[in-house]
């Protein structure tokens, strides 16, 4: 794995737990450069001093506070680190939660924290401790230059920390248009219910990460590959108004839609409700045998009227 991203200790209590941050996630993004389309040259970027137009070099680059128009505080890694030595090098414990209890609209970025040196034993109780207890640990770190809400979550061998969302980050839904609450408000039967259910049903499967992967990044290579390949590397394709999507009707029949979804993944649901939706076909032989009395002496005379006249010319 990657050198340590943070050094720093947990603070649990008393208890101080040395460890190291590692990134948890890697990132395969499309890797796109900006380019001039006039000759197809990329796009490059300077630093350079907005008081004289000149380039500035990577040496010469320091921070500051901009406290008043045009006014700045210059401020170093070590005036950072002054402004709170603890926050910068702890993370700390603020208390215990259930993890139900957090929404998921407020975890952001995992890290991976290994035990530093003389800390496999602390690591290892705080480990336990919270698989135990069945909680995560809220708590404060000081990343860069912000101070992060995180988690720590007890994850196999390892304690994982999350950053958090502080609740001010968090955007209300009171301004969306949204459906109203529950079936009856919301115009949803129950028939229409049962088959989304049924589809739900029918498209459940043990949870398998590695059968995920990002297929339009796929799509994109293959394309660039086909592009290469018919030497059409400088073509610029322009929006075509037949590819354009067609607007959505207003009016959908849902459960015309659910049907097909339920056809489509050869959903048990659908026969029944076919089933339900068209009366079965009666036999003959139970339709003779469910008929009145009267009825079926009647068929029996008359049934038996030729056999007798047969008998008769003979």
């Amino acid at each position: 794995m990657a050198r340590a991203l943070w050094k720093g200790a947990i603070s649990f209590g008393l208890v101080h737990i040395p460890v190291e941050m590692h990134t948890a996630v890697r990132e395969h993004d499309l890797d796109l450069t900006m380019l001039d389309k006039r000759d197809f040259s990329p796009v490059g970027f300077k630093r350079y001093n907005k008081g004289n137009g000149k380039e500035v070099s990577w040496e010469n680059i320091v921070k500051g506070y901009e406290y008043q128009d045009g006014e700045y505080v210059v401020l170093s890694e070590e005036d950072l680190r002054q402004a709170n030595v603890k926050a910068t090098q702890t993370i700390d414990i603020l208390a215990f939660v259930d993890s139900s209890e957090v929404p998921l609209i407020y975890y952001e970025t995992p890290y991976y924290l290994s035990p530093g040196r003389g800390g496999d034993k602390v690591y290892a109780l705080l480990r336990e401790t919270l698989r135990k207890a069945g909680k995560i640990a809220v708590a404060t770190v000081v990343i860069r230059v912000r101070q992060h809400l995180c988690a720590l979550v007890a994850a196999g061998d390892s304690i994982m920390m999350n950053t958090l969302r502080y609740a001010e980050e968090i955007q209300d839904a009171d301004d969306l248009k949204l459906p109203a609450s529950g079936m009856k408000a919301a115009g949803i039967s129950d028939k229409e219910l049962k088959m989304a259910l049924s589809l739900v049903e029918g498209m459940c499967e043990p949870w398998a990460p590695e059968q995920y992967r990002d297929t339009y990044r796929e799509d994109v290579l293959a394309l660039v590959k086909k592009k290469v390949k018919a030497k059409q590397t400088k073509t610029i394709t322009m929006p075509s108004k037949e590819g354009a999507a067609a607007p959505a009707s207003n009016v959908v029949d849902l459960v015309a839609l659910l049907k097909q979804s339920l056809s489509a993944k050869g959903g048990k649901a659908e026969e029944d409700e076919d089933e339900e939706e068209a009366a079965p076909p009666v036999s003959p032989r139970r339709s003779r045998q469910s008929a009145p009395p009267e009825s079926r002496a009647r068929r029996a005379r008359t049934g038996s009227a030729p056999a007798e006249k047969e008998r008769r010319h003979k």
